[in-house]
């Protein structure tokens, strides 16, 4: 360790945006953890009064000030830190720490900054630097130039052939970014990324290549891991934010896997990073032909994904590397077995889909593309592909049972179109073709998707299709099947004619339960015991034991979307901190990515899987809690509260039929009617026709609100 670190400030990403959300009060409060452990002082810059990092209970002093380099230099001149840290706060923190460099504020102060250098950053986010640092290790970029000028993006262009892909430097979401097929394209797009940078880079557009990423860990003395691999289900040209992602890899080669792994160790190696980063590649499908799209010389959204997808604290290890520590020195913190000098292993499968709020807004374009729309994000976790992608598309919370039996989804009538020019549909697109007729060939000609990915979804519709043909009698060996491939109880009984209790008895006559497996980051190659768990149909036994003496069931919040954010997560992290000081151990069900609340060190078990009535049930079953905390986790958790009560689930705090009387607005208006309470005039209304005679009598303008919903 540094020796004379003794104080350190951190820079946090502010508010949260699209890009910059939950994933970086992870990584930060991991920081500080690692920190504090150290016996390192802390001092957080975050205005964002809604995050886990800037709770009494972590930094030594916060400070909720712009992340400006005014603002901090004043911090900076009152505590007198020894070494900063910029890279767990993502864009916000990186570009404030560069002007901070460039203003001379921290030469000036003589601040040290810890973990990955300037210059690496600069290199990093400067396209052209980029390139040329590539070129040394003879790694291979995209051909581009940059720009500074909209007539020089136009010759660049004419000289590359279009189309082409444009790239704004110093920005993050893919902010500025965007294929341009022709000159007008072209001149719009430059002209509106040339309005937030100096800077832009106009490189060839790599048309139905994989996009293939990387987290790479590295210290300083030159140790380097891969801690895990991640496939975009989606071509290049989509941002990966904006697509759907899946770890480990599916379809690459052996041949193709090593040398993308060896590759990124050679890059990260000659740029110098200290800590933790990604990177991301083109890999063309008919070849091993590369081209290095990227590197996040920070922490990132995709970072909290690797993290949690492979159970490797990436955040924790980061921070303890930028004190000087190596890789060879540290336990990972999760096994407590093996050394953070040790690349995880995945026996099993995560699947990450974007969550968009898309329909909120008038006239909003639903493609989607190289630019950042999605406002969160959920994982999944199965044994099966198959499995994982339908748990995922449920965990979206948009009214999707899985792949398949979504009628009440408007999907788009021009499949071509859907299919070749994606929206946030785009996998019911997929669905819809195949249920039409359409081969995995032609959908793949148009969509660029890896014929491996369309052919998973084929066997989901076809396990679909015999359901359906079976009605009421579906067989132990169907049932077992479509269990293993990610059918829930609701989604075989729409396809049966059941009722999601009637497949749920039934079931369980058969002996189809889950089973609940841990991620100990080995594949069970060293013993090891770990709280980070899911729920399976494919395996055989539990991981843990169960039930759990005086156990606590915290039901989180789900995928952050417009109205339900991280003010959650602390809600649960602060509850679950509170029922352990009262002596419960406590269970949090969650599958949120970004968030504190699925950190490992937050509770005593983290169960990473649905919210869901089906997968409670189970939970409760085999655990055997005390009760369920509903209130904590915002509208998910909150509409299942009186269903659960019916079931026999203990619901704690507020009852079941309370939240129901405050939600229900027919209920909770009788219920002003019996304490005379006044209210508006009001109408429960079920068709257009009451709404608009309604209205006519009381008058416009008139409001809307539904029941059991969020904002």
């Amino acid at each position: 360790m540094t020796e004379r670190v003794r104080t350190v400030l951190i820079l946090g990403s502010s508010a949260l945006k699209i890009g910059e959300a939950g994933e970086f009060d992870y990584s930060g409060s991991q920081a500080i953890k690692a920190l504090k452990e150290e016996g390192v002082r802390t001092i957080l810059i975050n205005p964002n009064i809604a995050t886990i990092q800037t709770s009494e209970h972590l930094a030594d002093e916060v400070y909720f000030l712009p992340i400006t380099p005014e603002f901090v230099e004043r911090v900076i001149e009152k505590e007198k830190p020894d070494g900063i840290l910029l890279s767990f706060g993502g864009q916000t923190a990186l570009n404030c720490g560069l002007k901070l460099h460039d203003l001379g504020i921290l030469e000036r102060h003589n601040l040290e900054v810890l973990g990955t250098q300037i210059e690496t950053i600069r290199d990093t986010e400067d396209r052209d630097l980029f390139v040329k640092r590539l070129d040394e290790v003879g790694a291979l970029a995209p051909a581009s130039k940059a720009a500074s000028t909209v007539d020089e993006a136009l010759s660049i262009a004419g000289d590359l052939g279009y189309p082409v892909m444009v790239r704004i430097a110093y920005a993050l979401g893919g902010l500025g970014s965007g294929v341009c097929r022709d000159e007008p394209a072209l001149r719009e797009l430059a002209r509106k990324a040339l309005a937030h940078t100096s800077q832009i880079l106009v490189e060839e557009y790599l048309e139905g290549w994989k996009e293939i990423e990387y987290e790479v860990v590295r210290d300083k003395y030159d140790n380097c891991i891969t801690v895990c691999n991640m496939e975009n289900f989606d071509p290049l040209g989509i941002h990966t934010g904006e697509s759907i992602v899946v770890c480990p890899s599916q379809t690459l080669t052996n041949h193709e896997y090593h040398k993308l792994r060896e590759v990124s160790i050679r890059v990260i190696r000659h740029l110098g990073i200290v800590g933790e980063c990604n990177i991301q590649f083109a890999l063309d499908p008919v070849s091993d032909e590369y081209r290095i799209i990227e590197v996040n010389a920070r922490l990132s959204r995709s970072s909290a994904l690797a993290s949690k997808a492979s159970g490797y604290p990436l955040a924790f290890v980061a921070a303890k590397l930028s004190l000087g520590y190596g890789l060879f020195e540290l336990p990972n913190q999760i096994t407590k077995v093996t050394k953070a000098f040790f690349e995880p292993a995945l026996d099993y499968c995560v699947v990450k889909m974007p969550r968009w709020d898309l329909k909120k807004f008038r006239n909003v374009s639903r493609r989607i593309g190289s630019g950042m729309k999605s406002v969160g994000e959920v994982m999944s976790i199965a044994r099966t592909f198959e499995g994982a992608i339908q748990k995922a598309i449920r965990m979206l919370d948009v009214g999707a049972l899985g792949l398949v039996c979504n009628d009440d989804l408007a999907v788009g009538e021009d499949l071509e179109r859907e299919l070749s020019e994606p929206t946030e549909e785009r996998v019911f697109s997929i669905v819809k073709a195949m249920e039409e007729g359409w081969t995995v060939e032609q959908i793949h000609a148009l969509s660029h998707i890896d014929e491996w990915f369309l052919e998973k979804i084929r066997y989901v519709v076809d396990i679909a299709d015999r359901c359906r043909a079976a009605g009421g009698a579906v067989d132990e060996a169907l049932m077992r099947e479509a269990k293993v491939r990610g059918f829930s109880d609701l989604q075989i009984a729409r396809l049966t004619g059941d009722t999601e209790d009637g497949v749920r008895d039934k079931r369980v006559a058969m002996d189809i339960r889950p089973r609940v497996n841990q991620i100990d980051t080995m594949a069970a190659e060293y013993p090891a015991q770990t709280n980070y768990l899911y729920l399976t149909y494919s395996g055989d036994a539990h991981d843990i034991e169960a039930p759990v003496d005086n156990a606590v069931l915290l039901l989180g919040s789900g995928a952050y979307r417009i109205g339900c954010s991280v003010e959650f997560d602390w809600c649960c992290v602060n509850a679950g901190n509170a029922a352990k000081e009262l002596g419960y151990k406590t269970v949090m069900l969650n599958y949120n990515p970004e968030t504190v609340s699925t950190d490992y060190d937050e509770f005593h078990q983290l169960v990473f899987d649905e919210i869901t009535y089906e997968s409670v049930r189970e939970i409760c079953d085999l655990i055997r809690p005390v009760g369920v905390i509903v209130s904590m986790g915002g509208q998910i958790p909150n509409n299942l509260a009186l269903r659960l009560h019916n079931a026999g689930v203990n619901i704690l705090g507020t009852t079941a039929e309370s939240i129901d009387r405050a939600e229900n607005r027919h209920k909770f208006s009788s219920m002003l009617d019996e304490l005379d309470i006044d209210q508006p005039m009001w109408n429960e209304l079920s068709d257009l026709k009451g709404a608009l005679a309604f209205s006519s009598d009381v008058g416009f303008p008139v409001l809307v609100r539904p029941s059991y919903v969020l904002s």
